[in-house]
């Protein structure tokens, strides 16, 4: 008796090829936590043998966690690791779930599009009003300046998610 096949890899996982290389988000990952660890470590170090604090590190960090968090998004979408409701994404049908992973993907194009438009819009704000940050005085758009980028790069990665159900729906039959 001989053991069943196993059935092709999914083409929309994390093995995916993608157009621009996932090791992108992960250097980029790899970093920041890097920059996390060190501003701590530093701050930590200073505290103990000082009683005194760096003042910069949490407005650094919280800029660095928010980073973090969209690279690590932009990382998630592109492995179509994404939070989605599995009672719908999973249920029915394999060219519902294909429909519905494919509306998944554009959504989630579309908000983080509007995403960065309206944070273009902040940091234009920020630039012309010239505003400062609370902690160390820098101008707030050297850290709002990230969010419109990395929204794109979200959208993007959705957008290569959905073309890449839209190429594997059509490889297997339509749906």
């Amino acid at each position: 008796m001989t053991a069943p096949a196993e059935p092709p890899p999914d083409p929309t996982g994390p093995d995916e090829h993608t157009a621009v290389p996932l090791a992108i988000e992960d250097w980029l990952t790899v970093i920041v936590m890097a920059l996390l660890a060190l501003i701590t470590f530093a701050n930590v170090l200073v505290r103990y043998f000082t009683d005194q604090s760096f003042a910069w590190t949490e407005e650094i960090s919280v800029f660095l966690m928010i980073v973090l968090a969209l690279v690590a998004g932009s990382a998630a979408v592109a492995r179509n690791r994404h939070i989605r409701i599995e009672f719908f994404a999973e249920a029915g049908p394999a060219p519902r779930r294909r429909a519905f992973a494919r509306f998944g993907s554009l959504m989630v194009a579309l908000l983080f599009a509007l995403i960065a438009v309206l944070s273009a819009r902040m940091v234009y704000d920020d630039i012309r009003f010239g505003e400062t940050s609370p902690g160390i005085g820098v101008p707030q758009w050297w850290y709002s300046a990230w969010l419109p980028l990395l929204s794109l790069a979200i959208a993007g990665r959705a957008v290569g998610l959905y073309l890449r159900h839209t190429r594997a729906a059509g490889s297997r039959g339509g749906g």
